[in-house]
């Protein structure tokens, strides 16, 4: 049985990365050919930096994805407090409703939105842009922080915010120090999920997004129509290489603070 299951995992991950891994390595072949390997360049990579609307689109969808997890981090944790602190009806009533656009179609949010913003634009002369994505992004992105937040207070000793402030902490600083790092690694987590997603967009920002401002998946796509270029294989695996290694940082801290954590509470059983 143990068998079956590795190699059912390994099926699966064989399924998920091996298209990653071709596309990297014909990001280096010195034709545009994506079945045959030619030899070796970076050529690709070269252009690509050289292609103004890549690199624009690029810009603005790192802008809008850092600038939408920013907002949407900050709101999604206040929004979780507020839930934490609610009743039992309250708070299952709320996260069912928090969890709506999660499971809602994205197509349906996008035209949704889209509509919204053709409403206020004939009353209010909002134009499509900048600020309709990442209105666009906080909505579909608040969500996903208030369901990584959740589970940090569930975690958390119910009773440790009180424990603080019978110390001599006010509720300002009890919650700085006692509660926000407890939820830390929650808001770390939402932060980077609602980026990622920000980043990933396409259905929504498609249906929000004006002439002036358009992120990289909207580009990618009307080139695409025309012809798979290798710059968007190079860009694509200069994108995957960022996310590992931001990955692979988030875990580390994540490995360092369960250490620490661990060594406090042994030295407070040995004083004990």
């Amino acid at each position: 049985m143990k068998k079956l299951s590795k190699l059912y995992v390994s099926l699966v991950l064989f399924f998920l990365y091996v298209p990653i891994f071709v596309m990297i390595v014909f990001s280096f072949n010195t034709t545009k050919s994506r079945s045959v390997l030619s030899g070796f360049t970076l050529e690709w990579y070269a252009k690509l930096f050289e292609n103004e609307l890549i690199l624009k689109s690029l810009g603005n969808t790192i802008i809008i994805a850092v600038c939408a997890s920013i907002i949407s981090t900050v709101l999604g944790t206040l929004a979780a407090i507020g839930i934490n602190r609610m009743g039992k009806f309250g708070k299952t009533t709320v996260l069912g409703i928090n969890n709506i656009p999660i499971i809602n179609p994205e197509i349906v949010t996008g035209v949704s939105l889209m509509l919204l913003f053709v409403f206020f634009k004939a009353r209010m002369s909002m134009e499509f842009g900048f600020i309709t994505l990442l209105i666009a992004h906080i909505t579909f992105d608040v969500p996903y922080v208030v369901l990584n937040v959740m589970p940090k207070f569930r975690q958390m000793t119910p009773h440790i915010y009180e424990a603080a402030q019978d110390l001599g902490c006010g509720p300002f600083k009890s919650f700085i120090k006692v509660v926000l790092p407890e939820i830390m690694p929650g808001i770390i987590s939402g932060f980077l999920m609602a980026f990622t997603f920000s980043l990933d967009d396409f259905v929504i920002s498609y249906f929000t997004s004006g002439p002036t401002s358009q992120t990289l998946p909207i580009t990618i796509y009307s080139m695409t129509r025309r012809k798979v270029s290798p710059e968007i294989n190079a860009l694509s695996t200069i994108i995957f290489v960022v996310v590992v290694i931001v990955l692979v940082i988030k875990n580390i801290m994540e490995r360092r603070s369960l250490n620490v954590k661990k060594y406090a509470d042994k030295s407070v059983e040995v004083v004990e």
